[in-house]
């Protein structure tokens, strides 16, 4: 079954990205820096200038690009500076969220972790780091 978009008809242009860009943005944090898939989301937004960028899809596509720098030997990517809303650790990453806190340690950042059952891990004042693109 074909599900319906709500937002069909409303005038909303959706942002139509590639991959790729999602892979140029994420390339240029340098270390030390941090940037949210939010951030990402409103500069696609912007740069095409449309008004609802999906959450899902661009989650989809950084998952993808955090693979697909682990899987080649050149032109890899810092794909663990990108985090999910509110600093949030992103557990699809390869490596899951051990792999992103190692990484992230070495750069000086702290954690904290929230709930008791499914733990979710979180950058400390990852505000005052964001990456301004």
């Amino acid at each position: 079954m074909k599900m319906k978009n709500p937002l069909k008809g409303m005038g909303l242009p959706n942002v139509d990205s590639s991959s790729l860009e999602y892979n140029e943005i994420m390339a240029q944090i340098p270390e030390g820096k941090l940037i949210t898939a939010k951030q990402i989301r409103d500069f696609l937004a912007d740069r095409h200038d449309a008004q609802f960028p999906c959450p899902m899809t661009a989650g989809i596509f950084i998952s993808l690009c955090a693979q697909a720098s682990c899987e080649r030997t050149d032109d890899r990517i810092s794909f663990w500076r990108t985090l999910k809303s509110e600093g949030e650790l992103n557990p699809k990453y390869p490596g899951g969220i051990e792999y992103q806190k190692e990484k992230l340690s070495k750069e000086g950042h702290t954690f904290t972790k929230k709930g008791r059952k499914n733990i979710r891990y979180f950058v400390e004042n990852y505000e005052n780091n964001l990456y301004d693109l």
